[in-house]
């Protein structure tokens, strides 16, 4: 889970529907949309122990959607699979 945590201040989060850059949301983070928690507390819960399943139940507004296109993005960046590209997973499109 480290790459994950490491790898998101590099990632193109405006890509990903599941996820909003707002100022008045924690100081414009990128949260996950609709909520104030911000995409680098899921790869954290992750990485302490946490499953995608007691994620969604311990936020409020958290989906497993939000959670799979955080997850999709993230994979899709660490690929160097071109097929990847122009393909829509799960809210998340990556360009061409």
């Amino acid at each position: 889970m480290r790459i994950l945590q490491r790898s998101q201040g590099a990632l193109d989060w405006s890509q990903c529907l599941a996820v909003e850059r707002v100022p008045e949301k924690v100081t414009g983070t990128w949260v996950l949309r609709n909520t104030r928690m911000p995409v680098a507390a899921v790869s954290e819960n992750l990485e302490e122990g946490v499953t995608i399943d007691e994620l969604v139940e311990l936020y409020y507004g958290l989906t497993l959607d939000h959670v799979k296109a955080v997850l999709a993005l993230t994979a899709r960046s660490l690929s160097s699979d071109s097929l990847c590209r122009g393909r829509t997973f799960s809210g998340c499109r990556l360009p061409p």
